[in-house]
């Protein structure tokens, strides 16, 4: 396989297609210039191939924010760095698909998947070293490029392709240059580390091809049809069932596959492909609606003037370099990526229970990775997309009404059942605490009890029997417990606020169950045997998945010892002072010991026993504001910046995760992080800017001034909010959104009284 040098692609040549495109390209991609242009095109710093290499996983393509289709290329699968279907080290495509996942630890859809080529018919994928009669090309990075909206590559077989998309329709053009007749693949085989269990494919008349994919995956199992348009006529289809010829026309089988031939002097072919998980009359339906014409740079320029709005809700205004602006605005535009739309124009969409939901209000989303999400994502919405909040809390209601519980990790038809906890439900709590509404609180809030004590999620049995989950009862239990508790934080504080006491004092209690498995002797939570007694040998480095006896997920003692977000405070005052909890917090930073031989990938960006590329730490930073030493966060907040994002493909220490490592980044980058993710407390960092302004939900503006910002001047030396002195170390979601201006004078020598006296702590709500 051929090795690729990471490098970012920022100011690489751009490769010509036509005169036209050339002027497109040159508008998208190249460097702005001072003015209005400059203020407006924030599309132009995002690189979408930062995160494509290492273990980020990020979806490389063209899409629109938060859209049902991601249509960019598949490698040949190999395994967990291959996640998305593609990776920065690898020089094969075999096809552009419609739909991908961005950032995770596993793998799944890449569904309907075209390939253009020209010669003899082929339809093989090939293997890595040896695409001999395959439809595979190889690619050179330096003829390929990708904007927000827009992918394009020049593959070695000649054919040059540029791809851009509305919501649910994707949008190709492909210029042959090759001899021999011109064709495209059409693999509804396969797709990305899933397999096909039926397929389908017709053509409808001489420029029009519909058909389906039903997979199973990740996901239990998934169904996409399509439906696909070409501008010019198809001289003939011929069918395959993997590699073998079965006819012309139409077919149905397991493993389908279609070969559209065009005549010799077709040398120009768009295409469009319209998706749904109803029907191929309903991603007709989608087609027309959304893209009715065949005008590929209207459809560019629009997907790009969508992207520069959604990106639009932060504005970098001074303090930061063209590699700052690259990086922050790559973060944000990975944020915008999934949930994803999942619904056709008219409401429609398949449940997890395979019927057919008509008539909704409300825009169903799929593709949600709480477990990751619910820390910085979903309260980042809260300030910048408030208006698809509800949706998104209504598409978690709706699931429980097709599966009985809320979700945990839902993709498409299928509940993943991955990672520990029910995080949907601080992500629902913390939209009603903030008042964000549109939603049915009662239902909510009946859903969210019912699934905290459901005996069908994992060790909830347990849970309200010992009031723990005991180590020798379920795998990783110790972890299960610490998610379980911050979740019923935020369901208590709900019910709270809604009158309902009993539930409150039945959740709160839950909320604070962690405490059980405090050990004063070692400083560190200790998995607890369902006899009471403590779990031994008990080493605090290792993080190998154990099979019976379990006691954290994807990390180790160390790391989870500090999982208690909703509540920091309660975790200082088991220390026994401030001082002794900064000494402990200062050692997971430092203290170094064998993670084991079946530790997991994805404990990643390690500093001591600190992994930034696991989620469970990303609030860790900021606990030292919870004992007056809010310094020392700014301190760690910063180096991990510097340290764990950069302009290059390997810019993440870790999976993206669907948007939270880059929404940590984002709130990090503005100067606050919500650590309780049900209370709306965000606690100071160190801003990394001069002047940064978010254009709020609510139509009002929030200023971030940090006067005096540098790499050496980290520290808030004095704050002031809206021309008043201010002397806590955090700010609430309220005061935020009643917009204004928050004012930082930054120095190089840490002010270690700043935010120290107990009533400039920020508290958790109780």
């Amino acid at each position: 396989m051929e090795t690729v040098a990471l490098r970012s692609h920022a100011t690489k040549p751009i490769f010509i297609m036509n005169k036209t495109r050339l002027l497109a390209f040159a508008l998208l991609l190249g460097t702005c210039s001072a003015g209005a242009f400059a203020q407006k095109d924030y599309a132009s710093y995002v690189d979408p191939f930062i995160g494509s290499g290492g273990h980020g996983h990020v979806f490389v393509g063209a899409n629109v924010p938060f859209g049902a289709v991601q249509l960019g290329p598949n490698n040949i699968f190999k395994g967990w760095d291959w996640c998305s279907g593609y990776h920065y080290s690898d020089n094969i495509i075999t096809g552009f698909a419609h739909n991908h996942l961005s950032g995770t630890g596993c793998s799944d859809l890449g569904d309907i998947a075209l390939m253009p080529y020209s010669g003899d018919v082929r339809t093989r994928r090939g293997d890595q070293n040896n695409l001999a009669n395959a439809a595979s090309s190889t690619f050179s990075h330096s003829n390929e490029k990708c904007a927000p909206g827009y992918y394009a590559v020049k593959l070695d077989n000649g054919v040059n392709v540029e791809l851009t998309t509305t919501e649910r329709v994707g949008f190709h053009h492909y210029t042959y240059t090759g001899d021999g007749a011109h064709r495209v693949l059409i693999d509804l085989d396969n797709g990305v580390g899933n397999s096909t269990y039926e397929s389908y494919v017709k053509k409808i008349d001489d420029t029009t091809v519909e058909g389906y994919r039903f997979v199973n995956g990740w996901a239990p199992r998934h169904k996409i049809f399509f439906y696909a348009k070409f501008n010019k006529p198809i001289k003939s289809l011929q069918t395959f069932s993997i590699d073998t010829p079965q006819g012309q026309d139409e077919l149905q089988s397991r493993r389908v596959k279609a070969v559209a031939t065009f005549a010799e002097d077709t040398n120009d072919v768009l295409v469009k492909v319209a998706v749904s998980s109803v029907s191929c009359k309903n991603a007709k339906a989608n087609m027309e609606a959304e893209l009715s014409g065949w005008d590929f740079n209207a459809a560019h320029k629009a997907a790009t003037a969508q992207w520069n709005k959604e990106l639009s809700s932060i504005e970098v205004k001074s303090g930061a370099t063209d590699k700052e602006k690259r990086i922050f605005y790559t973060a944000l535009y990975h944020t915008a990526i999934a949930p994803s739309l999942y619904c056709d124009v008219n409401g429609d969409f398949r449940g997890m229970d395979d019927n057919i939901y008509t008539d909704n209000k409300f825009k169903n989303y799929t593709t949600f990775s709480l477990w990751d999400t619910y820390r910085a994502l979903h309260p980042l919405y809260t300030l910048i997309d408030t208006k698809r909040v509800p949706d998104m809390v209504n598409s978690m209601l709706s699931i429980y009404d097709q599966n009985g519980k809320l979700p945990i990790w839902p993709l498409y038809m299928g509940e993943t059942n991955c990672m520990p906890g029910y995080s949907s439900v601080p992500v629902i709590a913390d939209a009603y605490l903030k008042g964000i509404g549109g939603f049915d609180a009662e239902r909510a809030l009946k859903y969210m009890v019912s699934t905290a004590t459901n005996p069908r999620q994992k060790g909830v049995a347990h849970f309200m029997k010992y009031g723990y989950i005991p180590a020798d009862k379920i795998g990783e239990a110790t972890s299960v417990n610490l998610e379980y508790a911050a979740d019923d934080w935020g369901l208590a504080l709900m019910a709270k606020k809604m009158g309902k006491t009993d539930i409150y004092n039945t959740f709160i209690k839950r909320g604070r169950s962690f405490e059980l498995f405090w050990d004063k002797d070692i400083k560190l939570l200790h998995p607890k045997m369902s006899d009471g007694s403590w779990y031994e040998p008990y080493n605090p480095f290792l993080a190998n998945h154990r099979d019976h006896v379990g006691d954290f997920t994807e990390g180790n003692g160390w790391q989870w010892t500090f999982m208690i977000p909703q509540c920091p405070e309660r975790l200082v005052a088991l220390h026994g002072s401030d001082k002794a909890f900064i000494s402990n917090l200062d050692q997971l930073f430092v203290v170094k010991g064998d993670l084991g031989e079946g530790a997991p990938p994805d404990i990643t960006g390690m500093i001591g026993q600190y992994a930034h590329g696991n989620e469970p730490a990303h609030h860790v930073p900021y606990m030292y504001a919870y004992a007056g030493a809010q310094y020392k966060t700014a301190e760690r907040v910063r180096s991990l910046q510097k340290e764990f994002y950069t302009d290059q493909p390997d810019g993440y220490c870790g999976n993206e995760d669907c948007g939270q490592m880059s929404a940590w980044h984002v709130l990090s980058a503005l100067g606050f992080y919500q650590v309780n993710p049900s209370n709306g407390v965000f606690v100071f960092g160190s801003p990394s800017f001069g002047t940064t302004t978010i254009n709020l939900s609510n139509g009002k503006t929030f200023t971030v001034e940090a006067i005096g910002n540098s790499k050496d001047n980290v520290y808030i030396k004095s704050a002031k909010l809206n021309g008043k002195t201010y002397t806590k170390s955090y700010i609430t979601y309220n005061d935020i959104m009643k917009g204004g201006k928050l004012t930082f004078v930054m120095s190089n020598k840490p002010n270690k009284s700043f935010g120290s006296a107990k009533k400039d702590r920020p508290v958790s709500a109780e």
